[in-house]
């Protein structure tokens, strides 16, 4: 049975693999959480030059409405990958799968509600 750390790290690599051969590049740096039937994704640093200029180059609410909806339409797409990669590493099936990505930032979320509490290993003491 693998540690919280473990399963995080195991799952940052897998998501960041995903988003190399899916969105074509890696995020800049990528964070993940398990807090009981949840696991949350932070991904920073995603958004890709032309998707940058977009935002910048029509009116705000345009390209900021526009590029989400891109997103939301890759990641619904790309939702039973996702779902296998997180059930192959918690060994937990995920119930739901909710999203946002800020163009101001550049971070986007990914929050997986999962159908139990992924079953962990207490990390060792080191006293």
């Amino acid at each position: 049975m693998k540690s919280q750390g473990e399963i995080e790290a195991a799952m940052c690599a897998g998501i960041n693999r995903f988003e190399q051969e899916y969105m074509g590049r890696g995020p800049k740096n990528i964070q993940t959480h398990l807090l009981g039937d949840f696991l949350v994704v932070r991904l920073e640093g995603v958004l890709t030059a032309a998707e940058q200029h977009l935002v910048r180059a029509v009116a705000p609410e345009k390209g900021r409405d526009l590029l989400k909806q891109v997103r939301t339409h890759l990641i619904e797409t790309a939702r039973p990958a996702m779902e296998k990669l997180v059930e192959e590493i918690t060994g937990v099936k995920v119930l739901s799968l909710h999203h946002d990505i800020s163009t101001l930032t550049g971070e986007e979320v990914l929050l997986f509600t999962l159908t139990d509490p992924v079953p962990h290993r207490d990390a060792k003491n080191k006293h």
